[in-house]
């Protein structure tokens, strides 16, 4: 198979985002592969996502635009999105993102180096709410296109414990078969559960060139739970949570019995690093409100 002939799906799950997706639905159509699908999933939008869509959808046949009747919750949208794509490789892009002319084509030239490989990530630019662009690129991909899973594993739980600037493999391009077949569970932290799951599965490649623009924002654990859908009191245990969903999987994973035991130290390497961290973070809070406090 050549990748480079093949038909790649950008998939991109929306809820009421009629006043910023046009700019990416262009984006995308603007792809030098010219085997190009893009499947918009529309989550029950209350704006005028949905006229947005339609009018754009009969600009051009590559587009498909599917709209459920009611919410299906963020992460049903994002799989929902992929499981109507046809391509044998796809990528999910955000409603307020921007993807460069040669995205997909710098990737899939990348599949084509390797067929082991099942992502190819790219490096990213970022804007904050503070309107300042950010990039990191530190990471060289080195690791996670290591044939060693523990060797891809170790190094996806200590970048998830660096910036997050330096890799998002949920916006990769990814071969498809592998990557549906992975389950997913509607939590917190489940971006960084895919992640591990997805370093287990296979190699990745990495274009170490901006060919992506994403926005971010803060928000409050709580926050990020409400539009999840899932229990508040999941948030002050989110990353013990996190640790358990992605223990639960490693025996699904196809290691040995010496793999296997790796992958779970490496995991409570990770859980203690963190406590450590969140403990270190509320002494200083306390060390700063008692000072308030004797003024």
């Amino acid at each position: 198979m050549n990748p480079t002939k093949e038909l790649v799906s950008i998939c991109l799950p929306v809820r009421n985002g009629a006043d910023r997706i046009e700019e990416v639905v262009w984006s995308v159509l603007a792809q030098d592969h010219e085997r190009i699908e893009l499947v918009i999933s529309d989550n029950a939008s209350t704006d005028g996502t949905e006229e947005v869509c339609r009018e754009l959808a009969r600009s051009d046949p590559r587009i498909v635009y599917h709209r459920h009747a009611v919410n299906v919750g963020l992460l049903n949208n994002f799989v929902g999105a992929m499981r109507l794509s046809k391509g044998t490789f796809f990528r999910w892009v955000g409603d307020d993102d921007w993807l460069a002319p040669d995205c997909v084509s710098r990737g899939l030239a990348a599949f084509a180096e390797d067929e082991r490989r099942i992502l190819v990530t790219t490096t990213v630019a970022y804007t904050g709410p503070d309107g300042i662009t950010r990039t990191d690129d530190r990471y060289d991909g080195v690791r996670l296109a290591s044939a060693d899973p523990i060797v891809r594993f170790t190094e996806i739980l200590r970048l998830l414990n660096e910036s997050a600037l330096l890799v998002d493999p949920l916006y990769g391009l990814v071969r498809r078969d592998p990557v549906a077949a992975i389950p997913r569970r509607n939590m917190l932290k489940e971006d960084e559960v895919f992640a591990t799951k997805l370093a287990l599965a296979g190699p990745w490649g990495h274009v170490p060139e901006v060919l992506a623009h994403r926005n971010t924002r803060t928000e409050r654990m709580a926050d990020i739970a409400r539009r999840l859908g899932v229990p508040s009191w999941q948030s002050h245990l989110a990353s013990t949570l996190q640790v358990r969903e992605i223990l639960r999987w490693l025996p699904h994973a196809g290691l040995t019995p010496d793999q296997l035991r790796q992958a779970r130290t490496a995991v409570a390497k990770m859980y203690l690093r963190r406590q450590r961290r969140t403990y270190a973070h509320r002494s200083r809070k306390l060390a700063r409100l008692a000072a308030g406090l004797v003024r």
